[in-house]
């Protein structure tokens, strides 16, 4: 056995030291693609330049000829080179020569943190500036706060960014590729959700155009990540896409802390709770925000709220201070959480969702309780920006009504959050998969328009989705996607699901048009798959948002859809809609959309990687 063992560690060794070696050659060939790009692009102007002067002839002047233009160094190459690849191409080298214009050995990792950083910078002076504004009205001022709140977590996804790769090389950074990707499709969802937070008038506008110079890096940063990785993955091969997913030796994600670790591989049932939240009494508190309150405000490793059976009416604040949360309950239809906020009565949607607080940022965890596991999620009962969490069992309501129009149940900012057997009743804006990496597994949702809506990456597998009957001369959407740029990693997936109608709805479906989903934004993308498509679909599935708004850039797509409301014979025609097969469709799923094989796969959580068919 002690031969054995030691076999074991030379082969480890021997691994080791092969990886390292095929790092540097990675890097060695990606420095020397880049430089023969430069190279390139070099010989491209002197051969224009050369061009231009045998088309012109030769020319007799008494004036002495022009000085020659200044030499480019290498930083500007540099930049030019990287800014080449994006929307913004000009606002693109400006912001980067400013940050590296004395960088005499510039490397495309400085061009890549530079990137973050400009971004981050015109982001923090918006914040200045807004915070400067005046508004006369209690809606505009509440816009305001979730405003600042989005940006300030804005610039904490780019500083996330920009601490990822810290200390590595090239090609240890392109593990980190779809965290940076993700990070950046959050800073630009936050940017445009500020700017949707205020009503229509003066003041969106001027919010719009002070974030017009945030937006525009932020897609130039997505840009060049993808740039400067997309050369990198070509010499990766398979090996590489193993690193991507970020998986120790043990199978678990490499983000995930020594006590996570312990913790999934304990029995959940045998889990202590701090403290038990009980309408009748009979545990340590009668209310959920009792519960929150009593937490010390220093508490080390995880603080369990076991939450009794009961329907909770209260307005919940998670502060800063109250990290590491971990709640659970007693069934979706027995511990339920209600409210009632919603637009019409002057809250902004963003302040509306039952589950869902301002300026706080907490590690919000709900626990599962099943005797065989022990899986985290982040349910976004406030700002929650907590990582790799799950919850199961719970209800999220909000009673609003239809007349009262947009009033969230739930809203899920949280990244590698995870939701299993819970259930989302409203009717517009029911769930905001507002922003990050999302995993719905075996919910039930019910709404009337854009009840699933945001810019999240959302897949949802197994779940129910229940249209309801909506008020006289209203139109049923089940979903409203918000994608604003075309590499933002976002995107909502529904996957083995049932689209219905609802009791109430389903005598009178005929009277009432539905729809699959409708463009919120101008990149909109939401693929339909494998799902059984009830009848009060409309045959041209799809809606309009408004004229023929992002209906070229639009991104919807069904695939092996069955159901009275599948057929796709009648489909809009659309030039971003299409029937996909099912080589396109395998992006979809969970695995490559996700990366859910680094943080879903070692927990139990019941999920399909591939196809069910």
């Amino acid at each position: 056995m002690a031969f054995q063992d030691f076999d074991q560690i030379s082969q480890r060794r021997q691994a080791a030291r092969k990886q390292k070696i095929r790092k540097r050659v990675i890097a060695a060939v990606v420095s020397s693609v880049v430089i023969l790009l430069l190279a390139a692009a070099c010989i491209g102007v002197i051969l224009y330049k050369n061009n231009q002067k045998t088309a012109s002839g030769p020319k007799t002047s008494i004036h002495p000829p022009p000085a020659a233009p200044k030499p480019i160094n290498a930083a500007e190459r540099e930049v030019k080179t990287a800014c080449a690849g994006t929307d913004y191409t000009k606002a693109c080298e400006e912001s980067l020569l400013r940050t590296i214009h004395n960088n005499a050995s510039v490397q495309p990792k400085d061009i890549l943190k530079a990137s973050f950083a400009v971004a981050s910078e015109e982001i923090n002076k918006a914040i200045k500036k807004a915070s400067d504004f005046k508004f006369d009205s209690s809606l505009k001022k509440a816009a305001l706060e979730d405003c600042l709140l989005l940006l300030n977590d804005a610039i904490e996804e780019l500083n996330s960014s920009v601490s990822s790769i810290e200390g590595m090389d090239l090609a240890e950074i392109s593990s980190q590729t779809p965290d940076i990707n993700n990070w950046l499709s959050a800073v630009l969802s936050y940017q445009e959700t500020c700017v949707d937070g205020f009503p229509e008038g003066k003041e969106k506008a001027a919010m719009d155009k002070l974030l017009k110079s945030g937006k525009e890096l932020g897609s130039n940063a997505l840009a060049i990540v993808s740039q400067v990785f997309g050369i990198l993955s070509k010499f990766q091969g398979r090996a590489g896409e193993r690193q991507l997913l970020g998986l120790d030796r043990e199978g678990y994600p490499a983000w995930m802390t020594r006590e996570n670790r312990r913790m999934l591989k304990a029995d959940a049932s045998v889990y202590t709770p701090n403290v038990t939240v009980a309408k009748d009494g009979s545990g340590n508190f009668t209310t959920i925000s009792a519960a929150l309150n009593a937490m010390p405000k220093k508490y080390t490793g995880r603080y369990v709220i076991y939450v009794k059976e009961g329907v909770y009416q209260e307005n919940i604040v998670v502060n800063k201070t109250m990290v590491n949360v971990t709640m659970y309950g007693d069934g979706s239809q027995k511990s339920i959480v209600t409210g009632s906020k919603n637009y019409v009565d002057g809250v902004p949607t963003f302040q509306t969702a039952t589950f869902g607080t301002n300026n706080t940022r907490i590690l919000f965890l709900v626990l599962i309780t099943c005797s065989t596991m022990f899986i985290f999620i982040a349910f976004i009962f406030a700002a929650v920006l907590g990582d790799g969490f799950l919850a199961q069992s719970i209800g999220f309501r909000n009673t609003a009504g239809p007349e009262k129009h947009q009033a969230v149940a739930l809203r899920v900012q949280a990244d590698r959050s995870i939701f299993v057997n819970c259930r989302m009743e409203g009717y517009q804006d029911t769930l905001y998969v507002q922003t990050h990496r999302q995993f719905y597994r075996s919910c039930y949702i019910t709404g009337t328009i854009d009840f699933i809506f945001g810019d999240a990456a959302a897949v949802f597998q197994n779940c129910m989705m229940y249209v309801r009957k909506p008020m006289e001369n209203q139109k049923n959407i089940v979903t409203a996607q918000g994608r604003i740029d075309k590499r933002q990693t976002t995107g909502i997936v529904i996957q083995n699901c049932h689209i219905l109608a609802d009791d109430k709805l389903e005598p009178e479906k005929r009277k009432f048009k539905s729809y699959l989903g409708r463009p919120w934004k101008e990149y909109s993308r939401t693929v339909i798959m494998e799902t059984q498509v009830g009848d009060l679909i409309e045959p041209e599935g799809w809606l309009e948002w408004n004229g023929d708004f992002a209906l070229s850039t639009l991104y919807y797509a069904e695939f092996s859809n069955k159901g009275a409301g599948a057929n796709t014979s009648g489909r809009v025609k659309w030039p971003g809609y299409k029937v996909i097969n099912r080589d396109e469709a395998l992006k979809f799923t969970v695995g490559p959309f996700l990366q859910g094989e680094s943080w879903l796969k070692n927990s139990t959580v019941p999920v399909r990687f591939g196809f069910y068919n």
